[in-house]
């Protein structure tokens, strides 16, 4: 990195800006509670110190439960939740250009996740920070593209691995070998 792309980039986390602002908030979070809080409390704590009160929920319906839980733990700690589930503005899958075949069940309607509509909904709503919980690979990231509020994720979805996909990496030398096999056709 040359010297001036390096001054530039140190003035975007010390400047008075939004980047600085959540930077710095972060850090704080990471400084004072590293390996004490859960990341449902550090969610709690990032979003009290860049002062988002209007927490946006991004949500799968498969982890509907998990979201009605941390909706209450934000209301009980006086933040005021939204939430915006995967098929929200339900289109069938094959309107979309989804062959039949790659539905779970051919022939039948299936919604497909819209994570455009969903940072659209909550950006409308006034989200100050907008948590993905079990986005599916893909809809997080254009969720994220799409929300004009800063985005973190609570949960990644992992259907197999109990929605821990760092398993995948701990065992992979052991019981997971079959993540080493180069180009497994995926």
């Amino acid at each position: 990195m040359e010297k001036s792309e390096r001054e530039t980039l140190v003035d975007r986390y010390t400047a008075g800006g939004e980047d600085a602002r959540f930077a710095r908030a972060a850090a704080e979070v990471e400084g004072l509670y590293y390996g004490k809080l859960t990341r449902v409390e550090e969610v709690l704590a990032f979003a009290r110190r860049i002062g988002a009160r209007r927490i946006g929920l991004a949500t799968c319906v498969g982890l509907i439960e998990e979201t009605r839980m941390f909706s209450r733990i934000l209301k009980n700690n006086g933040f005021e939740p939204y939430a915006a589930l995967c098929k929200i503005g339900s289109v069938d899958k094959g309107e979309t250009g989804i062959p039949e075949d790659l539905k779970l069940r051919p022939g039948s309607f299936e919604g497909a996740c819209n994570p455009l509509l969903q940072a659209r909904a909550l950006d409308e709503w006034g989200a100050e920070l907008n948590v993905i919980i079990g986005l599916c690979v893909g809809h997080d990231a254009l969720f994220t593209k799409h929300s004009k509020a800063l985005v973190t994720t609570l949960i990644v979805k992992d259907r197999v691995l109990a929605h821990n996909p760092a398993a995948a990496l701990y065992t992979g030398n052991s019981y997971y070998v079959r993540i080493m096999e180069p180009e497994r056709g995926l």
